[in-house]
């Protein structure tokens, strides 16, 4: 089953790539992430001494605030703000430093679809750019689900709203960081190598693991694509290979 998609690409085709970082002087580190008109740039500050209330002082605390593009915060961009530091608290390693605050702003360039997994991204690529450190890249991406069952990948705005369901999924950048990596711990969601994976939509089982093993393997080209971007200042355990 196949869908005819307005730019041309197939199901699984991505939209063209981009990624800069240390594009903001004043930020301890910065990027910005591109897939197709859809941009996103993130700016990394801290670590800062104390962490906020409720948070643990025995570890680090991550902050993350959202900026729409045009308008006001909203239910949805609390929902972002609130699954990126989910998503970013379980890829950094809290133990480092803690009672310390790392703040990530996200600022919405452009929105033409699949927006989280591309905040996503860039705020990773911001991570490794201020050197804090990481377990592990994580890869996002967005697959979709049309009316005749055909999954796609990376849709665009127009192809999101005409979607039966998406789902934004979030893998590591390497099986083996999950599968051998001593700094995994159980309350991390990692079943089936997954970080994080939130579902907009009805769909069957069936389909949200069709979903998933396209996914899976979409992310292979955005890890390649993201430690390219990222080598000269990546430690050699986060180069792994996919």
């Amino acid at each position: 089953m196949e869908v005819d998609r307005v730019d041309g690409r197939t199901p699984t085709m991505l939209r063209p790539l981009a990624c800069s970082i240390n594009v903001l002087n004043r930020a301890h580190g910065s990027a910005s992430w591109s897939q197709g008109d859809t941009k996103v740039l993130a700016a990394v500050y801290g670590p800062r001494a104390g962490t906020k209330k409720n948070e643990n002082p025995e570890k680090a605390s991550v902050e993350v605030i959202w900026k729409p593009k045009t308008g006001q915060v909203g239910k949805l961009e609390r929902e972002y703000e609130m699954i990126l530091k989910r998503t970013l608290q379980s890829i950094c390693i809290l133990t480092v430093n803690p009672n310390t605050t790392t703040s990530i702003i996200v600022q919405v360039v452009n929105d033409d679809g699949a927006l989280l997994p591309c905040a996503i991204n860039a705020a990773c690529a911001a991570l490794v750019d201020a050197g804090v450190p990481l377990k592990h890249l994580a890869v996002a991406i967005c697959c979709c689900l049309a009316e005749t069952g055909c999954v796609i990948l990376d849709p665009t705005k127009q192809e999101e709203q005409e979607m039966k369901a998406f789902v934004y999924l979030v893998f590591p950048n390497s099986m083996l960081s999950v599968l051998q990596g001593s700094s995994h711990t159980d309350d991390e969601p990692m079943e089936h190598g997954i970080i994080t994976s939130v579902t907009h939509g009805a769909m069957s089982v069936e389909d949200y693991f069709d979903c998933l093993k396209i996914g899976r393997a979409a992310t292979a080209k955005l890890s390649g694509f993201l430690r390219s971007r990222l080598q000269n200042r990546l430690p050699s355990d986060l180069l792994g290979d996919n």
